[in-house]
């Protein structure tokens, strides 16, 4: 580790301080601000290490990728059984990897192939918060699928306006991708979860804090939940926390 000699001040504003602390909790270890500080630096600069390059009129930034020269050995030898075995159809072309890394044209497999290079790795505490949430829904309307004709009428008039139609809504696309992403994820390619398996998922409207309140009140009456289902005022008590406490109040 390279000797930390100079020194310089720096303020923030209490949003951005804010943001820095989030990110620093969501790592392992908790490192401290300013060790946060230094590895957000070291993040911005890979990601600026890119070259600009003119095609045109368009200015792609191709970003550097390090193979080592074991890893370029394997790269060569895979390319040679991909062309060996006829492989017509496959999504890779050998010989344009295989060019790639004989001229060490690197940039030129990130903007062939982007979906591999991305450099974007689900965070450990979104992936837990979609499983719970996936939990919580699936336990929601199994338990509510089975009451009776007239529990459903005070759930849907208690819990409203959430009590009608006790359906997981999914995930906004757009603000909420990285949770509509993962959940695609365990549903589809991990299998998981199969009763959400034939939905949009994408709620078109965020609801990340809406499904946050409902683990509050889902997550003490799931640890006593052994072999059972959720009573309709447990429905109820869950989907009610939906609804902000602000517009409580206004009822």
């Amino acid at each position: 580790m390279k000797p930390k000699t100079e020194r310089f001040e720096m303020r923030l504003d209490q949003e951005t301080l804010d943001s820095v602390d989030q990110w620093r909790l969501q790592q392992q270890d908790s490192p401290s601000r300013a060790e946060t500080i230094r590895r957000l630096i070291r993040v911005g600069l890979g990601v600026t290490a890119g070259k600009e390059v003119k095609i045109g009129k368009e200015v792609k930034i191709g970003k550097e990728i390090e193979i080592r020269d074991g890893e370029k050995l394997i790269i060569m030898m895979l390319s040679d059984l991909y062309k060996h075995h006829k492989v017509i159809n496959g999504e890779i072309d050998a010989d344009f990897v295989n060019a790639s890394i004989r001229g060490g044209h690197y940039w030129g497999l990130d903007w062939e192939y982007p979906g591999l290079f991305h450099g974007h790795m689900d965070k450990n505490s979104v992936v837990s918060e979609v499983v719970d949430i996936l939990d919580m829904w699936s336990l929601i309307e199994s338990a509510h699928s089975k009451l009776s004709k007239q529990d459903k009428e005070k759930v849907e008039k208690e819990a409203e306006p959430f009590g009608r139609n006790v359906i997981f809504p999914g995930f906004d696309g757009n603000y909420e991708s990285e949770y509509y992403s993962v959940a695609r994820f365990l549903i589809h390619d991990m299998k998981r979860f199969l009763t959400f398996e034939k939905r949009d998922l994408n709620s078109h409207a965020p609801l990340i804090s809406a499904y946050k309140r409902m683990l509050t009140v889902f997550k003490p009456i799931r640890n006593n939940l052994i072999g059972a289902e959720l009573n309709r005022s447990q429905i109820i008590a869950v989907l009610k926390a939906m609804i902000h406490p602000d517009q409580r109040k206004e009822r």
